[in-house]
């Protein structure tokens, strides 16, 4: 979903600025937030939601506490042909990868991936990634340190 057909007004965006601080804050501090109904914001957020503007709730895990403190991003070149995806779908069912994104340039896919150091790094690229046919090369990009890395969005004031 592009976005283009979905208007967002103050309190909807008022809404998505508070539950991306905090997405556990409850029905009822939100409501105090915005000085509403509690019956008013949940009939919001239900809207947002059906809308497909709120698509899931997610707890953010530190890395470390797995030991996956190994971030790659790998740019890939692939003999797909324009406009097929087809690696990009089975690339997109490694549990490494965290991120698929086709871009432009001289190669097809940007993909971000998480282990736990460089063999397993090394292991995810021999057995998972050489298993799609349509992979011709690969440029990997170790990341030695994250000075931010967030997912939340800019919400505007409106």
């Amino acid at each position: 979903m592009n976005g283009i057909d979905i208007i967002l007004d103050k309190v909807d965006l008022s809404i998505l600025r508070l539950m991306q601080e905090n997405a556990r804050i409850s029905n009822a501090d939100l409501a105090r937030e915005l000085e509403m109904a509690p019956s008013a914001v949940l009939e919001r957020v239900k809207k947002l939601e059906q809308k497909s503007v709120i698509l899931q709730y997610t707890t953010r895990i530190n890395p470390g506490a797995l030991q996956q403190n190994l971030v790659a991003f790998i740019s890939m070149k692939a003999a797909d042909g324009l406009g097929s995806n087809n690696a990009a779908i089975e690339l997109a069912k490694i549990p490494e990868v965290q991120e698929v994104h086709c871009i432009a340039g001289d190669d097809c896919y940007l993909i971000k991936v998480r282990t736990s150091d460089s063999s397993t790094l090394m292991d995810l690229m021999r057995n998972s990634f050489s298993k799609i046919p349509n992979i011709l090369s690969t440029r990997t990009t170790i990341v030695l340190e994250t000075v931010k890395e967030q997912q939340q969005l800019v919400i505007p004031e409106k």
